[in-house]
């Protein structure tokens, strides 16, 4: 990469973190001190993911948490192989496009009961920690479970969000999250004794803990009190899979991803269109780069929209959409002052948000982990014995049976949420991710190109503005640094420019430096979290 750009170290921001040893960078102080906490007492890499993780789903509890579902990379020190572990949901086996149809749902709603897929995460935790870890489950989750039972800090953004979410809640999770009849606000401490003791259930019985017993019959009779169709059978079916990672080339690096039904492989596209369009110049928020970054991102999501679903039931032309031979296609598209109108139809065939931790121990295993429950406190169900919340990443289903994405029963649905990182020569040297909904595989190409195009190192990067072109909207996001100027020009151009609605994702990276030993971290702004090493 280069030597990376310095920040003006008169103007507010942050500089990157370094250590020697270990280090864990998420969007939250004390789930990154329970990973460090973990490295520090001999845990591994993914070991301190899986705590971090669950600290998360109590602390952040409007991002993740056991009753939704995560993506692993993890690359074991001294192998070549990176390991990429699926760990999410499916529909309920009675669930069907044709049978929604029949009752008249042509679409599913956040908050429907249909949106809540079987939740994976808590099956990934404990089949990864008995593959892969050094540490026992319990001595993972028991910071998670202190924070749970003894009450923990509601922080800036995590208030923010909180606020924005509350409308989504049932009456049981408005107990929880709105007491006293809004939600708890900034600096009050709050618990989840409920949470607590499912947790300590996982911690004493590993699976079983949550996929059977009290905490898979409070689930259940939630849901189908609702009129979901979710049953044991499919909670005892439930489990997540070892696949085989996907990657790219990229500046000299290959940068891995999961393969579908996550979007990596729209990331790894993104990355090819761009690898031969011009950096104009050495700002990143030019117009003609903003324009063409625009163009890349309507172009590949397109194509995301069109044929991304389940591999397990539908063919995904994986192989063709990473040819560079497409990607040259598809870049020649773009038009240098315009932007594309019509958006011509995908030409792709098939047949028929969310935190991230980023995390490298003293042995250099590597550990690329995201969990989430999709929208701000997922589904906004809660199951009121167990204090679980439920995801709602079945909305991400087509009710369309003749849809490559169409709701099927055990099918996986369109996933957004991607762990991401980079080798060379076989070896890691970047552990990241993006958070953000839709906007992930977009921010993977972001901030790979921020680092290895323009050469910012790995915190300013996320620190630099960010823009959107939305896939299911005729809208491009953008943040407030972007000038009134750019925003203007790129209107002419055609763009349907808005503000953002709020800040765009949430990122943490980290690097290693195989010629000095050292790890170097950030940790986005937008978000409350940190990087911290030792």
């Amino acid at each position: 990469m280069g030597n990376p750009k310095f920040r003006n170290l008169e103007y507010p921001g942050r500089s990157p973190v370094a250590a020697p040893n270990g280090m864990a960078s998420t969007s939250h102080p004390l789930s990154t001190q329970a990973a460090i906490r973990v490295l520090q007492d001999g845990g591994n890499a993914l070991d301190a993911a899986i705590a971090a993780a669950a600290v998360q789903g109590v602390v952040e509890p409007q991002s993740t948490g056991i009753g939704g579902d995560c993506f692993v990379l993890y690359a074991p020190a001294g192998k070549q192989d990176i390991i990429a572990f699926n760990g999410s949901g499916r529909a309920p086996a009675g669930l069907s496009s044709e049978g929604l149809l029949e009752t008249g749902i042509s679409k599913i709603d956040l908050t429907s009961p249909h949106a809540v897929t079987i939740p994976g995460a808590v099956d990934a935790w404990v089949r990864l920690n008995r593959d892969h870890g050094r540490t026992d489950l319990a001595r993972l989750l028991a910071p998670a479970i202190e924070y749970a039972r003894d009450g923990y800090p509601i922080t800036q953004r995590v208030s923010k969000d909180f606020a924005l979410a509350a409308p989504r809640l049932d009456a049981d999770a408005r107990a929880v999250f709105c007491p006293g009849g809004n939600p708890v606000g900034l600096g009050e401490r709050h618990a989840q004794p409920a949470l607590a003791r499912t947790l300590e259930l996982i911690a004493a019985k590993g699976r079983d803990g949550f996929y059977k017993g009290e905490v898979a019959d409070d689930i259940l009779a939630k849901l189908n009190s609702l009129g979901g169709m979710q049953t044991q059978d499919d909670f005892n079916q439930a489990g997540g899979d070892y696949v085989t990672p996907i990657s790219a080339p990229f500046r000299g690096q290959t940068i891995w991803q999961c393969p579908p039904n996550g979007q990596g492989v729209i990331a790894l596209m993104l990355l090819n269109i761009m690898s031969d369009i011009p950096t104009f110049g050495d700002d990143p928020l030019s117009v003609d780069r903003i324009h063409h970054e625009i163009e890349a991102g309507r172009l590949a999501y397109r194509d995301r929209n069109a044929v991304l679903a389940d591999p397990d039931q539908v063919n995904v032309p994986v192989n063709h959409m990473l040819q560079p031979e497409y990607a040259a296609t598809l870049r020649d598209m773009i038009k240098p002052d315009i932007r594309i109108d019509p958006m011509p139809a995908s030409q792709l065939t098939s047949h028929a948000s969310t935190v991230y931790i980023s995390v490298v121990d003293r042995d250099r295993n590597v550990c690329s982990f995201i969990n989430t429950l999709f929208w701000g406190f997922g589904s906004g169900i809660m199951a009121p014995k167990s204090g679980v919340l439920l995801q709602n990443r079945g909305a991400g289903f087509v009710v369309d049976p003749n849809h490559p994405n169409g709701v099927q029963p055990n099918k996986r649905p369109l996933h957004t949420i991607i762990p991401g990182m980079a080798t060379k020569d076989g070896r890691p040297t970047l552990c990241f991710g993006v958070m953000g909904g839709d906007y992930q595989a977009f921010g993977h190409m972001q901030l790979l190109t921020r680092m290895y195009d323009y050469g910012m190192d790995i915190q300013m990067a996320q620190d630099t503005a960010r823009f959107f072109p939305h896939p299911f909207a005729d809208s491009v996001e953008v943040e407030a640094p972007i000038s009134e100027d750019i925003r203007n020009t790129l209107r002419q151009r055609g763009h349907p420019i808005k503000p953002a609605s709020r800040p765009i994702g949430g990122s943490q990276a980290i690097a290693i430096d195989w010629h000095t030993g050292l790890l170097t971290a950030g940790s986005d702004p937008r978000k409350d979290g940190c990087a911290m090493g030792y």
